[in-house]
């Protein structure tokens, strides 16, 4: 059974950092391409980042290129979510998603989601 598990949100301050990881079980990493999305308050779900998993390419919303870094260890079945210079828009809830295409990503169809965790960019 394919799992992912979030962690790594909570409260920071404009400016500050997180880092959050999803865990995944069940499947070889190997084979997927992993995202990240966010859903705000009131807001529909959009793309926050996404790798692939055949050739490492990333791809960024453009509300947080250079800000957030998304990586991936597949021997340690872990993908992270690097986010820098938060702001207050970036609140909301995240989550990491897998699929064998990493195209289902810009659509939001990827097969496989964790549960989220909770981001709050709040002074």
């Amino acid at each position: 059974q394919l799992q992912l598990v979030e962690s790594g949100g909570g409260l920071v301050q404009p400016g500050g950092s997180l880092r959050l990881s999803c865990v995944t079980s069940g499947f070889n990493l190997d084979h997927y391409a992993v995202g990240w999305f966010r859903q705000a308050p009131g807001k529909a779900r959009e793309e926050v980042a996404a790798i692939d998993n055949n050739d490492g390419k990333l791809y960024y919303n453009p509300a947080v290129t250079i800000r957030f870094t998304i990586s991936r260890d597949n021997a340690e079945n872990t993908v992270w979510l690097q986010m820098n210079d938060l702001k207050p828009e970036d609140t909301g809830v995240y989550f990491c998603a897998a699929d064998p295409k990493v195209s289902t990503w810009f659509w939001g169809g990827m097969k496989s989601w964790g549960k989220g965790t909770l981001v709050n960019v709040s002074s």
